[in-house]
């Protein structure tokens, strides 16, 4: 089992709401992209960040949506589509798609629009 897959997803949304604010990006956008990925309401996703949930629990709470498939591209060196585990796939769409947040990319195509 991977390292991240036990780690709280509250411990890294500060990281993932610094990383876009510095490139002029709200938090509210990035709880927008979670929200969007993971089929969640802003009340899900502060009660996952409140309770402390895993990556592991957050996502087997998650609907995720069915344009997720179209999150293609590189993270950490890993093409996402080709992450063979699901559980590390969801995890690095998050990833992808917060660096496309991040990176200025219009809302409606993170949001695969």
């Amino acid at each position: 089992m991977h390292r991240i897959f036990t780690t709280s997803v509250a411990s890294v949304y500060p990281h993932y709401v610094a990383k876009v604010e510095r490139k002029g990006r709200t938090r509210a956008e990035l709880d927008q992209v979670i929200c969007w990925l993971t089929g969640l309401s802003e009340a899900e996703l502060r009660s996952h960040l409140d309770a402390g949930t895993t990556f592991e629990e957050f996502f087997a709470d998650a609907r995720l949506n069915p344009a997720a498939e179209q999150i293609t591209g590189v993270v950490c060196g890993v093409r996402v589509q080709e992450i063979e585990d699901p559980l590390m796939r969801r995890i690095r769409y998050l990833d992808k798609l917060v660096d496309e947040l991040a990176r200025g990319k219009a809302m409606d195509k993170v949001l695969r629009g």
